[in-house]
């Protein structure tokens, strides 16, 4: 399902001066969210993510103009934050005291911390051993109910949509909620206002159960209906891990469907899906708008997280980080020209998932290991009149 915003009403009434005169945040474009203006938004004052230029790194890419938007700065540390303050607030509205969501660890972190600020009770289905300590922490901080699934994201998922339609008083929250995609498509109208009222030419997206590729281009098509933004719109291009990437294999081949994937592999857990509950979308987005799909191992995301943080000190997930190694792989095939306009999604921070930093990156030196590389080099001599001993 997907909402449909009466935008002929809403052209009407408009004044882009009220979005000016607001906080960059999800709630100053209101006019857009489907809440009745009765009812006082549950936020937690997220939105209004850094857009950076990243010239180090688009150096290294060959890109002259790449920017990245951290959705890491969120106040649980991943853009799913947009998504729930309007999903939490929409299910207050709705007068429902209960949620609930499956997830891979963001969705849940969340859930629960939205869940909290507005009172209601939140249950969480999660994969056993299948989600990082950084967000499973979150939730448990946060008093959510925390069940563990045997199987993956998409059993999980499966239990908790069969839940809801028997519990009428629980109220499902993960993306096929079509009023918490609402919330994620002003990731889109932010980088409108910071752009200074353009688009950029291709916005490239990690895509996991596939909801967020989608609704940040329906906030694109939605600014061209208002009459906000001339064409061209920017390409959507989606990047999925290679043993998670059922639907850009079916972008390749040229698929009306997907062929899921049973057993999901990778290093990138918040995008360890194998059967994304918005392919269609996903596949509609991408489609429309010229875009493309793409999918990246292992070793090609954990190469671009360490490169994102050295170069640009933006420290990001795993999942991502799938966004840049992407992004790489794509410039060197010339599937993205070094003169466009690139702006690469970091859906969540680094700390959600600091283990896969520590297993696989370099980790601290002894003293005198240190001051051994330094001799080797010749620092110790060059940067400073003091021997080492002293130093």
């Amino acid at each position: 399902m997907e909402v449909v915003c009466d935008l002929e009403s809403i052209r009407e009434g408009l004044k882009p001066s009220d979005w000016a005169s607001r906080p960059l945040s999800v709630w100053r474009y209101r006019e857009l969210l489907p809440i009745g203006r009765r009812i006082e938004p549950i936020s937690l004052g997220e939105g209004g993510t850094s857009l950076h230029p990243c010239p180090r790194l688009g150096g290294m890419a060959g890109i002259r103009r790449l920017m990245v938007k951290n959705e890491g700065e969120n106040p649980t540390g991943s853009f799913k934050d947009r998504g729930m303050t309007v999903g939490i607030t929409k299910a207050l509205e709705l007068g429902k005291g209960w949620v609930a969501c499956a997830s891979t660890g963001n969705t849940s972190a969340s859930l629960a911390a939205y869940a909290a600020r507005a009172g209601m009770r939140c249950t969480v289905l999660v994969p056993k051993g299948g989600v990082a300590y950084g967000k499973m922490a979150q939730a448990i901080a946060h008093g959510a109910e925390i069940v563990e699934v045997e199987g993956n994201f998409d059993r999980a998922l499966g239990l908790v949509i069969e839940l809801a339609a028997k519990t009428p008083e629980l109220y499902l929250m993960n993306s096929v909620n079509p009023y918490r995609l609402e919330g994620q498509k002003t990731l889109a109208l932010e980088v409108f206002d910071q752009l200074g009222g353009r688009a950029p030419d291709c916005v490239v997206v990690p895509v996991g159960n596939a909801g967020n590729i989608s609704a940040i281009w329906k906030g694109f098509r939605e600014l061209e209906a208002l009459g906000l933004l001339k064409p061209p719109l920017p390409r959507m291009i989606g990047i999925q891990a290679e043993g998670a990437a059922p639907i850009a294999k079916a972008f390749k081949s040229g698929s009306s469907s997907i062929d899921p994937i049973e057993r999901p592999a990778t290093v990138a857990t918040a995008i360890r899906i194998g059967k994304p509950a918005s392919w269609k979308k996903a596949l509609r987005a991408v489609r429309e708008s010229g875009g493309l799909m793409e999918e990246v191992s292992d070793e090609e995301i954990l190469s671009a997280q360490r490169a994102l943080a050295s170069k640009e000190g933006i420290f990001a997930e795993p999942a991502s980080a799938s966004s840049i190694a992407g992004l790489m792989k794509l410039r060197e095939s010339g599937e993205i020209s070094g003169d466009e306009v690139v702006v690469c999604v970091v859906t969540g921070h680094g700390l959600k998932d600091p283990d896969v930093v520590v297993k696989s990156f370099k980790g601290p030196m002894g003293f005198q290991e240190f001051l051994s590389s330094m001799m080797a080099m010749g620092a110790g001599a060059r940067s400073t009149q003091r021997s080492p001993s002293r130093a």
